[in-house]
């Protein structure tokens, strides 16, 4: 049987910190369904709760993409410019 620990719920402020991000951010992220969130149910205004696991599978499941910056200084000696 899967048992939860209330350690692994978080606020959105405790979210955040965690991914080191502000709290509006991490909310857009939920609304756009980006990130794991759950909505309590039962209130005026939607009160959200995120769980550790789903934020740590949120971060790993896409790569981060590197690129070479471009530059004015770059295209010039590329002869772009």
């Amino acid at each position: 049987m899967d048992t939860v620990d209330n350690s692994d719920w978080m606020t959105p402020a405790e979210a955040a910190a965690y991914l080191k991000v502000k709290p509006r951010s991490l909310l857009l992220w939920a609304r756009q369904g980006k990130l794991g969130a759950y909505a309590l149910s039962g209130t005026k205004r939607r009160v959200w709760r995120f769980r550790k696991k789903d934020l740590d599978s949120a971060l790993l499941s896409k790569s981060v993409i590197t690129c070479e910056p471009l530059t004015v200084l770059s295209q010039h000696k590329e002869g772009v410019i």
